[in-house]
């Protein structure tokens, strides 16, 4: 499955090196010098990393023909695709593609009746990670992506299931 591994920021320096927000747990499984990612908006025949280096946990990378800080500045927002083998994944791990879209539910909802929401994002963070819920109503929240507070995702089945602490859920 073709899957976004990261996001091109600014240009750092003037050798057309650039920032890139990491969206993969494994960085060095798909950024390292001779990697071709495939990008969003397309570009025929990718990108290929000429360099990869880490600067105050700030990825950095350069691209072959891309050489200048000008030719850099032409790649920010730049989303960095990578074929993912969803087979490998441990169980208890997802990608931020599968999660986006998935219908949420409530515990206390046994029968699953009531759909509270949609996963309209994933914001990465240190601690954890936070599913963005858009409501019907289009107000959102975000809930930590921890077991307790989600004990069930199906993936096949298009729902995560959540229980949240009184009052992270506003009622409509």
């Amino acid at each position: 499955m073709l899957l976004t591994v990261g996001r091109i920021g600014r240009v750092h320096g003037i050798r057309g090196e650039v920032t890139v927000e990491v969206l993969t747990d494994s960085p060095e499984e798909r950024f390292y010098s001779g990697a071709t990612l495939l990008t969003q908006p397309s570009r025929e025949g990718g990108l290929t990393v000429a360099s990869a280096r880490w600067h105050n946990s700030t990825l950095l990378l350069s691209f072959e023909g891309f050489l200048d800080r000008n030719a850099g500045e032409t790649l920010r927002n730049v989303q960095l695709l990578a074929e993912v083998d969803l087979d490998d994944v441990d169980e208890d791990e997802y990608h931020i593609q599968q999660l986006i879209g998935l219908k949420v539910f409530l515990l206390s909802d046994t029968q699953l009746n009531n759909e509270i929401g949609v996963v309209s994002g994933v914001i990465t963070g240190v601690a954890q990670d936070l599913l963005e819920v858009t409501k019907s109503n289009g107000s959102e929240f975000l809930i930590p992506f921890v077991k307790v507070l989600v004990p069930t995702v199906d993936i096949a089945g298009g729902r995560i299931v959540i229980d949240p602490p009184g009052g992270l859920i506003d009622e409509d």
